[in-house]
C-alpha cells in the first residue's frame, strides 16, 4: 500500500544536514533542481492504494537507482553508504538516524513498480523539460549517434568472468594491505570450472573472515561483486545467456554481443531522445524516431548532425519532406545509398563492418562492384552472403532460391538526393556544421567510463531500456548543473 500523499520527514537532528551537506555538494543541487514528485505521481497507479503494509516511497527508491548510477556501485553498497554517508540521507529524503531499505528492495522495485512504464522517455523528456526552462538549450540542432553495451553475459566464459573478478579483489586487497598476499589462496591453473568455483569460495571465506580487510570500502565492493557472480554462476552452472542481446559489429573484424543505444543529443550536449535495440540493429533506420522524439519532448530540430551511417535514401528523403523535413549534415556513402530493395526486404547497412546485414542479423562475406566502368550510372555494389547459413535460415523462402550457389544484395551507386546531398557537401556551411559531430562521441565516452554504461546490469532489453533511462537521467541532470 502507497500513502496517497508523499511523507514528510521530521526529526530533531535535521540541522545536522546544513552542518555536514555543503550547498555545492552535487546530490544537494540535484535536490533543488529536480522536483522528483513526477515519479510518485507516475507510479501512484502501481501500488494498492488501500490494502497491505506501508511501502517504501518511490521517490526514495528512484532515488537509490539514481544514486547507483551516478557512483557505478552496486545495490548493496549504495544501501550500505546510505547508511553512514550523510549526503545520502539528505538526497533520499531521510532523518540522520533513519534505518536504511534491504537491498533486495531495490531489484522488487524495478520487476514490480518500473515494469511497463515508459521509463525512457519519461526521464528524457523531464530532463529536456528543465534544460528548456532553465535556458539551457537554446540551439535547433541535434547530433545522432549509438554507443553499443556488451551483454552482461559476454564475452567471458564462466570461468573468465570469475578469474576476472577474483584479480579485482586481489588488486583491492593488496592495495590495502599487501602482507595479506601469503594469506590467500593459490590461483587454479586449470581450466576447470569445478575447481575455479573451489578457489573463489575459498577466496571469499579468507577474505571475508578477515574483519579489518573486509571493512575497506574498496574491497568491499570487490567482494559484493564476486559474490554476485559466484551465484549467478553456481545456480545456472554456466554464465546466464542474454535471449535479447545480439552479436553487432564495431568493425569488420571485431564484434561485440550486447545492446544498442541510439542516441540524439542538442549542441548543448543535453541528450533529447534515445532508442535501445539489440546489437545488429543499424544506426540509420532510428533516425526517424529520434527527431521524432526530440520534436515531442520540446526540442525545436532544423538540423541533424550524423555520421555516414545516417545518409541513406530513406533519411535523405525525410529531410526534404516539406513538413517534417530538416538540413541533414551526414556526409554521402554510395554503398549506402538506397537503404533496401523493397519495404518488405530490409537490408541494414552496418558502416562500421563496410557490409550489410541481413533481417535474420548475418552479414556479407565480401562485395564487388559491378556494371559498366564509364557507365555509371549501371554501377551498382553487389553483396554476397554465406549460402550455407541461407539454407538453415528461418527467412529463406522467398529470400534464398534453391539450388542456388550465391545469395546477393545489389544497391545502385547514386539517386537524385545523394546528387543533391554530394553538392551540399562541399559547401563550407556543411563542413563548419560537420565538425561539431565530435561532441557525441565524447557523449558516449561519458556513459560508458563515468556511468558504466558500457556493461549492461541485468538481462533482457527492457532492463536494458531502464538502464538507459536512469543513466541519461543522471547525465542531463549533472550536465544542466555544469550549464546554469
Amino acid at each position: 500500500m502507497l500513502s496517497q500523499q508523499q511523507e514528510l520527514v521530521l526529526s530533531e537532528y535535521d540541522a545536522l544536514y546544513d552542518i555536514v551537506v555543503p550547498q555545492d555538494n552535487l546530490l544537494r543541487r540535484i535536490n533543488g533542481l529536480v522536483d522528483f514528485s513526477f515519479v510518485h505521481q507516475e507510479l501512484l497507479d502501481k501500488y494498492c492504494p488501500d490494502n497491505g503494509r506501508m511501502a517504501e516511497s518511490p521517490i526514495r527508491m528512484f532515488k537509490y537507482l539514481l544514486l547507483k548510477v551516478i557512483y557505478d556501485i552496486s545495490d548493496v553498497d549504495v544501501v550500505e553508504r546510505s547508511r553512514y554517508d550523510m549526503s545520502f540521507k539528505y538526497f533520499l529524503g531521510m532523518a540522520p538516524e533513519a534505518e536504511v531499505i534491504n537491498p533486495s528492495s531495490l531489484c522488487k522495485f524495478r520487476k514490480l513498480r518500473l515494469k511497463d512504464t515508459d521509463l525512457l522517455n519519461l526521464l528524457i523528456k523531464k530532463t529536456v523539460d528543465i534544460a528548456i526552462e532553465k535556458g539551457v538549450i537554446k540551439s535547433r540542432t541535434i547530433i545522432v549517434d549509438a554507443t553499443h553495451t556488451g551483454s552482461r553475459s559476454n564475452p567471458y566464459s564462466p570461468i573468465e568472468i570469475l578469474r576476472l573478478r577474483s584479480k579485482q579483489l586481489r588488486k583491492a586487497i593488496y592495495n590495502a594491505d599487501e602482507d595479506i598476499k601469503d594469506a590467500l589462496p593459490k590461483k587454479n591453473g586449470d581450466d576447470d570450472l569445478v575447481k575455479e568455483l573451489d578457489y573463489t569460495r575459498d577466496l571469499l571465506d579468507i577474505v571475508s573472515g578477515n574483519a579489518g580487510i573486509a571493512g575497506v570500502p574498496a574491497v568491499k565492493q570487490r567482494i559484493n561483486m564476486l559474490k554476485e557472480t559466484l551465484e549467478d554462476i553456481e545456480d545456472h552452472y554456466t554464465t546466464s545467456k542474454d535471449e535479447d542481446a545480439r552479436v553487432g559489429h564495431k568493425s569488420e573484424e571485431s564484434s561485440f554481443f550486447g545492446y544498442k543505444t541510439h542516441i540524439a543529443m542538442s549542441d548543448e550536449r543535453i541528450i533529447t531522445a534515445a532508442v535501445v535495440t539489440s546489437g545488429e540493429k543499424g544506426d540509420g533506420p532510428q533516425l526517424k524516431s529520434l527527431v521524432e522524439q526530440s520534436r515531442s519532448n520540446g526540442m525545436e530540430v532544423d538540423t541533424v548532425i550524423g555520421d555516414t551511417a545516417y545518409s541513406g535514401i530513406e533519411n535523405l528523403r525525410l529531410a526534404e519532406d516539406e513538413k517534417k523535413g530538416f538540413e541533414l549534415i551526414s556526409k554521402l556513402n554510395p554503398v549506402i545509398s538506397n537503404g533496401c530493395r523493397k519495404e518488405e526486404d530490409k537490408f541494414d547497412f552496418n558502416k562500421d563492418a563496410g557490409m550489410f546485414v541481413c533481417p535474420a542479423g548475418h552479414m556479407a562475406t565480401r562485395r564487388a562492384k559491378q556494371g559498366k566502368r564509364n557507365g555509371r550510372w549501371n554501377q551498382a555494389w553487389t553483396y554476397y552472403f554465406d549460402v550455407d547459413r541461407c539454407k538453415a535460415c528461418s527467412r529463406r523462402d522467398g529470400c534464398c532460391k534453391e539450388g542456388a550457389r550465391f545469395k546477393t544484395y545489389s544497391v545502385s551507386i547514386r539517386t537524385d538526393e545523394q546528387e543533391r546531398l554530394m553538392e551540399f557537401q562541399k559547401t563550407p556551411e556543411f563542413k563548419a556544421k560537420a565538425r561539431e559531430r565530435y561532441k557525441i562521441e565524447a557523449k558516449n565516452a561519458e556513459l560508458k567510463h563515468v556511468y558504466g554504461y558500457d556493461r549492461a546490469e541485468s538481462y533482457g532489453l527492457y532492463s536494458m531500456q531502464m538502464q538507459g533511462a536512469i543513466t541519461i537521467f543522471a547525465a542531463n541532470v549533472k550536465r544542466i548543473l555544469k550549464l546554469t
